[in-house]
């Protein structure tokens, strides 16, 4: 996740979100969850608190962002999913990281851009591993 939190950072030099980073994190979080989120895995994900995870959580609810449910398999457990207005703003950052991205290899050869995308994949799993 550090990773991508800082490629979103450069890569949105001179990009105007209407989200701040923080936000973006949890959101990203939600959406590599599959879309079911609790506040422990967005504390996890994030390498945060459980208290500033809640904060989070509760700014992303209020503006629009997430929405809390009901486990169907447990009542007591509360499920964060993301909001229309959320899959927007996801997709503009998505947008923004492939041109970054894009921008960055545009003078590599296809044969460097796979083997930087090999890599790039090793070396998250591998930094997921490491860091847990």
């Amino acid at each position: 996740m550090h990773v991508f939190y800082t490629l979103n950072r450069l890569g949105a030099k001179g990009i105007a979100f209407a989200l701040d980073s923080a936000l973006f994190g949890v959101l990203d979080a939600v959406e590599a969850l599959t879309d079911a989120a609790t506040v422990t895995d967005i504390a996890h994900a994030l390498d945060v608190d459980q208290p500033r995870a809640s904060r989070l959580v509760a700014r992303a609810v209020s503006e629009g962002l997430l929405r809390r449910e009901a486990d169907q398999a447990d009542a007591r457990r509360v499920v964060l999913r993301l909001t229309p207005k959320a899959r927007t703003e996801l997709s503009r950052v998505h947008d923004a990281r492939r041109a970054v991205f894009a921008r960055t290899t545009a003078q590599w050869s296809s044969r460097e851009r796979a083997e930087f995308a090999r890599l790039l994949t090793r070396f998250v799993t591998d930094f997921a591993r490491t860091v847990r």
